[in-house]
């Protein structure tokens, strides 16, 4: 089973927001919140053109965690991952988001 986005508005903060999801329907990257839904569906594109690219992953830890961040050719963040325990983990997660981010399954809420 290949991955799939979920688009969707949230009731909380109004905003729109996509998730990349992998084939087991873990979430493996996460947006920022958008005003518009047009911004997020424009997200979802940015992740599709960049998340195949090595050079777009930001890799960050802190003391005890370890996570990247997706970023557009102008730096701007795209996503973000969940926390990992280990930066082998983190490259796995990764690995995933590479693997599916090309999807073109938009699954909304």
């Amino acid at each position: 089973m290949s991955g799939y986005y979920t688009l969707f508005k949230s009731p909380k903060s109004n905003e729109w927001y996509f998730n990349l999801k992998a084939g087991n329907h873990e979430i493996i990257l996460q947006s920022e919140g958008y005003e518009e839904k047009s911004g997020a569906q424009n997200g979802i594109k940015s992740v599709q053109t960049n998340g195949p690219k090595d050079d777009r992953y930001d890799r960050r830890e802190s003391a005890t965690n370890y996570w990247f961040v997706l970023t557009a050719p102008n730096n701007k963040i795209i996503g973000k991952s969940e926390m990992y325990p280990s930066s082998a983990v983190r490259e796995k997660g990764i690995n995933s988001v590479k693997a599916n981010s090309p999807t073109t399954e938009i699954k909304e809420k």
